[in-house]
């Protein structure tokens, strides 16, 4: 396959021996050939072509000096194609996707999926206006072939799909080569770009490039208008992955260099993610996390640097585990989804600083088989969203019931996800989280419950969820002791950690490190090292384990009966909001300027709560979403300008009332009370 690449360059020009007419000339610049692709550049914009597996390889009848010219596929559906039918349509092309350009007509391929089509005058006078240097058509599809035209004769019925393409012609064949974008990852949100290898087994490649002077990895990007005549649901989403699920073909870091030393890369993709590639998206990378899924400030990551945020100032802070995701979607408009893992709070935070929509869903809503766990009894998994339509549905076609967690796992009831428009009567208002520490955020929130009452007939209801909980006979072992239910809840919370960290993490992680490196202890983030020197799992057993699991699952049989139930008129009787966020003040990338006034850290307990908000749904198993609402300003120690901060609210919900949320948060967009949210420093 090297060959190639001393080949293309040589003076004979295929296009024009077939075609006569080269008016058009071959803009590729600054070529760079690898032995699994070549990037170079049309104007401006750098694009990578996948030589190593072409999408699809035609005979010629006669044997060509090598060249690589970029091309287009149009895939017609008339008869007769004519000069304005060709016009409308490279006209949708250039307007509605960011990878196609001018640059590629230099060769056009026309297949169509009508027998025996053809052009007309109108079709082969515009084309010439194009000035195609090199005109393909498909010997099944068209009846007649112009004079300036060539029939490549598709033996394979092959399936190429409209819009952007290399081709390569070598050595009597000509191969159309899958060709993407590249986008500079300016905020480092993610640790590599990857693509399809096209290899015919459903693996990736990490995408061996990065930009040296913004220090940040490329993007492989793909053509919107490959996935036009896909009917899947999510066909042509670019969807960016925690490194912390196993795809096909590529290293599996979860934030860890040592991690990567002592383990293989990938050989299967995890259930939850090969979901998403069956519904038709494309993965383009694995984002930052932190170490391990943990709760890392930024200041505090030492393997890898901390993801910027592109709010505000550019030195907010991302929150921590699937803050890649979140700071992603946030800074890139060519990025669709993030999938994340939210254990005690990893996709809402992230969600919350960078003001864009995330979910915890409820607990056993999709596989995690595949992902390095945190706290296998705890851990979410959750995407990232600007539009709250594209949100909802998005996360409706991908949680399926045959990918629901086993039972055994979680030792909670099956789960049952009613797609249902009954909507809930109440909300409750917990007056220990707030009102928001910034009133003007908090004068967001009143507006935004003004209008949410008013769409759905609700009524507010003042209550104290700490108090409620602290006196509730959760545990028929407990007897009036209101301290004694939130140790039970967080020791058990621990021991389903201790036990997932010592089983499938650490254990298994420090006695394969010591054994390839003469004894010693694998270098890892500070938070790490000294939690698992520190860790005494001697008393936790199997037995324990499963205790701790039954603890667990009577927390969230005493919620849903008690708290958020269910009733013949709702999924869930009533919603819960909360601040899962940081009350409206910013919140920085830099340890000190969080102790300044008017600025906040984000795990600060509310007075008088023994749960954080965020912690809510990660004890009692329910679904947890973080809405964006607005924006407030706030003075910027940093660029010393006033600036703005992302304003979100939390949605909390019963087990298997995510449906019906998701339904809500669409009702609202309807409304007009939910936006989606813009890219860059403002939300809003």
């Amino acid at each position: 396959m090297m060959s190639w690449i001393f080949l293309f360059a040589k003076s004979l020009l295929f296009c024009t021996t077939v075609s006569g007419i080269s008016s058009r000339q071959d803009s590729m610049v600054n070529v760079q050939p690898s032995a699994l692709g070549v990037t170079y550049e049309l104007g401006n914009v750098t694009y990578f072509a996948n030589v190593e597996y072409p999408r699809a390889i035609f005979n010629l009848d006669y044997t060509s000096t090598s060249r690589l010219v970029p091309a287009t596929v149009i895939l017609v559906n008339q008869g007769v194609v004519t000069g304005g039918y060709l016009k409308s349509t490279l006209s949708r092309y250039l307007t509605e996707d960011d990878v196609f350009s001018p640059d590629f007509l230099y060769a056009i391929y026309l297949t169509s999926t009508v027998s025996k089509s053809r052009l007309d005058t109108t079709a082969e006078r515009y084309l010439r206006t194009l000035g195609v240097a090199c005109l393909l058509l498909n010997a099944t599809s068209f009846e007649s072939i112009p004079s300036n035209g060539y029939a490549l004769k598709d033996d394979h019925n092959t399936s190429l799909p409209p819009g952007p393409f290399t081709i390569l012609v070598n050595n009597g064949s000509i191969s159309f080569l899958d060709t993407y974008r590249l986008y500079i990852d300016s905020f480092r949100t993610f640790i590599t770009g990857a693509y399809p290898s096209n290899n015919g087994i459903g693996s990736f490649a990490a995408l061996p490039a990065m930009n040296p002077r913004l220090w940040g990895p490329l993007i492989p990007v793909p053509s919107r208008i490959h996935s036009w005549n896909d009917n899947r649901p999510l066909a042509g989403k670019r969807v960016s992955v925690k490194d912390i699920f196993d795809v096909k073909g590529l290293q599996t870091s979860a934030g860890s260099q040592a991690w990567i030393q002592v383990t293989p890369i990938a050989n299967s993709t995890a259930p939850a993610i090969q979901r998403l590639i069956d519904l038709g998206a494309v993965i383009v990378g694995k984002f930052k996390l932190a170490q391990f899924a943990s709760g890392a400030d930024p200041w505090n990551w030492t393997d890898e640097q901390a993801p910027f945020n592109p709010r505000g100032d550019g030195y907010l802070t991302c929150s921590a585990s699937s803050s890649g995701g979140g700071c992603g979607i946030a800074a890139y408009d060519w990025l669709d989804a993030a999938i994340g893992t939210d254990t005690g709070s990893s996709m809402r935070r992230p969600a919350s600083v960078s003001g864009t929509f995330g979910n915890r869903p409820s607990q056993g809503m999709i596989s995690l088989e595949g992902a390095v766990p945190l706290n296998a009894g705890e851990d979410t998994v959750g995407v990232f969203s600007r539009d709250p339509v594209e949100w909802a549905d998005f996360a409706k076609a991908w949680y399926t019931p045959s990918l629901h967690e086993d039972p055994s796992i979680n030792s909670l009831p099956p789960l049952s996800v009613p797609d249902t428009t009954a909507f809930p009567k109440r909300i409750l208002y917990p007056v220990e989280y707030l009102p928001l520490a910034n009133p003007a955020a908090q004068a967001i929130l009143d507006e935004f419950l003004h209008r949410m009452t008013r769409a759905f007939n609700m009524t507010i209801e003042r209550t104290n969820f700490t108090a409620t909980a602290s006196n509730a006979s959760i545990f028929p072992e407990v007897h009036g002791d209101p301290f004694v239910n939130w140790n039970l809840l967080y020791d058990a919370g621990a021991t389903l950690q201790l036990w997932t960290q010592s089983t499938k993490v650490y254990k298994p992680f420090i006695s394969i490190w010591a054994a390839r490196n003469e004894g010693r202890f694998p270098p890892v983030d500070a938070q790490w090292r000294q939690a698992w020197t520190g860790y005494d799992v001697s008393h936790i057993t199997q037995a324990v384990y499963e205790q701790a699991l039954r603890t667990k699952a009577a927390a969230v049989n005493w919620f849903q009966d008690e708290v958020l139930y269910q009733t013949s008129d709702s999924c869930s009787e009533a919603v819960m909001i909360c601040d899962g966020g940081t009350g409206g003040l910013p919140s920085f990338r830099e340890q000190d300027l969080n102790n300044r006034p008017n600025a906040s850290f984000m795990n600060v307990f509310p007075k008088n709560s023994d749960v954080s908000c965020s912690g809510i749904c990660t004890l009692f198993g329910c679904v947890d979403f973080t809405i964006p609402l607005g924006q407030v300003d706030y003075y910027s120690p940093v660029t010393m300008v006033t600036e703005q901060w992302p304003v979100t609210i939390n949605i909390i919900a019963r087990r298997g009332c995510d449906f019906m949320l998701f339904n809500m948060i669409k009702k609202l967009a309807e409304e007009g009370v939910l936006r989606s949210v813009k890219t860059g420093r403002t939300a809003f």
